[in-house]
């Protein structure tokens, strides 16, 4: 632990305040004056992140105290450092407009000893307390996202290991699911999506075929048309992965698993209430549910799969656009034309870091052996078991 002492600037055009207050707190902190708010703000250009707090007097020639908040508040340096200010006065506009630019406290004229010591030290002991707190949060906020995109990682590389894709789709859907969202935003307000509920709903727009790690594989990579009784348990994956989203621990009342459930269950209904497990229509279907359908189709389409091959770029919006793959939403279809143009491109641009087997085996142990819940270890059991499958497959 430093045992460097805090250091406090005290602005004040009136020598002997300076040496009144210096006397009064320099046993405990290094003081550094300045007679006016040039000389105050020169300091702080070259030292602000080094002081702990300022002693401002409001009353000066020149740059006044209120003149040098502004200049704070520009550069940014008030967050950094909280601010005393100094006066006679006790209720005028002025410390109304100083509160405004984020003054922490005011010691008044004349100086009490006792009043001067503790404002000072209770002020820089609450916001030393203050940025521990705010880098608890942030630490925690980051350790949570990472441990989520950590196990939508893992989730999703189940699906791509039994299901034989490139490892490109669920990186497809995601993409193209923020692509589309983004164009539907530019045309519409209906939906109430916010800039961040994007990035979240293109997040769990990668969970969207999770289900699909209980449907067998002679039936998942079957290379011919499925029969009937086939389709129907293909079908089961949709529901299978809500259940299986419901019934995890993690984040479970967060938005990113609220919507990862609502882009599982829902993503294979269609406009015209056609589709399945629920038959929804129109806009029972989940906004989210709905995009993620679009693109799903689309990367699906331009994609070679095990049982066809991969249409062009045209011909896919040309099917999709004629209800060939069903109906969706005709205002999704205008958005689909807005983004027609880039589209490809988007995709082929885009670029991931994978993280090494090694690395997912780790992450996946530590993130699963960290709860009780079996569908939890039946899954990461799961994903060891298909990822040895695709380690020897991809040695032969």
């Amino acid at each position: 632990m430093s045992n460097e002492r805090a250091k406090i600037l005290i602005v004040d055009d009136d020598a002997m305040n300076r040496v009144v207050l210096s006397d009064l707190l320099s046993d405990e902190y290094d003081i550094i004056e300045a007679k006016d708010g040039d000389e105050a703000i020169g300091i702080l250009e070259t030292t602000a992140k080094d002081i702990t707090l300022v002693l401002l007097d409001m009353i000066m020639p020149g740059r006044d105290g209120l003149g040098v908040l502004e200049v704070m508040n520009e550069k940014g340096w008030i967050k950094g450092t909280p601010v005393v200010m100094i006066s006679a006065e006790t209720s005028t506009p002025q410390v109304e407009r100083a509160f405004s630019l984020g003054v922490t406290d005011f010691i008044y004229r004349p100086f009490d000893q006792m009043v001067v010591q503790n404002r000072v030290r209770n002020t820089i002991g609450l916001y030393l307390k203050q940025m521990q707190l705010s880098e608890l949060v942030t630490d925690k906020i980051y350790e949570r996202t990472r441990n989520s995109d950590m196990l939508i990682s893992i989730l999703s590389h189940i699906v791509e290991f039994r299901n034989g894709e490139s490892g490109q789709h669920v990186l497809h859907i995601k993409k193209i699911t923020d692509i589309l969202l983004r164009a539907l935003l530019k045309r519409t307000k209906e939906y109430k999506i916010t800039e961040e509920e994007i990035g979240t709903i293109a997040t769990a727009s990668s969970m969207h075929d999770i289900g699909k790690i209980t449907i067998p594989d002679e039936i998942l990579n079957k290379p011919g048309k499925l029969t009937k009784e086939e389709f129907d348990i293909m079908k089961q994956h949709s529901m299978n992965g809500a259940k299986m989203l419901d019934a995890i621990q993690f984040f479970k009342n967060e938005p990113l698993m609220k919507f990862a459930y609502d882009i599982c269950r829902w993503h294979h209904e269609r406009w015209d209430g056609r589709g399945y497990p629920d038959g929804l229509k129109g806009d029972e279907i989940p906004i989210s549910a709905q995009v993620v359908s679009v693109a799903d189709v689309y990367d699906a389409l331009t994609s070679e799969r095990c049982y066809k091959k991969a249409f062009s770029h045209e011909k896919a919006l040309e099917m999709i656009r004629n209800n060939e793959c069903g109906v969706f939403n005709p205002l999704l279809l205008e958005c689909l034309g807005d983004v027609a143009d880039t589209l490809p491109k988007e995709l082929n641009d885009q670029r991931t870091s994978k993280l090494s087997d090694a690395d997912f085996e780790k992450i996946a142990r530590s993130i699963f052996e960290s709860t009780e819940n079996d569908t939890e270890n039946i899954i990461y059991e799961q994903y060891l078991t298909e990822h040895k499958k695709s380690q020897f497959f991809a040695s032969l």
